[in-house]
């Protein structure tokens, strides 16, 4: 059993649903989250006052899974960011489970 987590931009968010499903992840968790980028500081002291506020609508993803699927998931959003023209692939990381009830 491990920990996968996948973030994403709120407009890739169901191409990233159905890669769960082409892994065979059936049962996963998510939440909204605000991503943010950090900016060069001549930027910031542009403005007093910047117009947008807030970070980018993303998406967070996770779920306790095996890792045969999680390999598959992998192998699926690799394929997906390739074909990707964007700085904002989808992005995922994998933690081992010591412990589970």
């Amino acid at each position: 059993m491990k920990l996968v987590i996948v973030t994403v931009v709120e407009d890739f968010e169901p191409e990233v649903l159905q890669l769960f499903k082409n892994a065979g992840i059936e049962q996963f968790s998510g939440s909204e989250i605000d991503g943010y980028r950090n900016q060069a500081s001549v930027l910031r002291a542009a403005s007093w006052f910047p117009a947008k506020a807030g970070g980018v609508e993303s998406s967070l993803f996770f779920s306790f899974t095996e890792a045969d699927k999680i390999r598959r998931l992998f192998k699926e959003i690799e394929v997906f960011n390739s074909k990707m023209d964007t700085d904002n692939p989808v992005r995922a990381v994998v933690m081992p489970i010591e412990e589970y009830i």
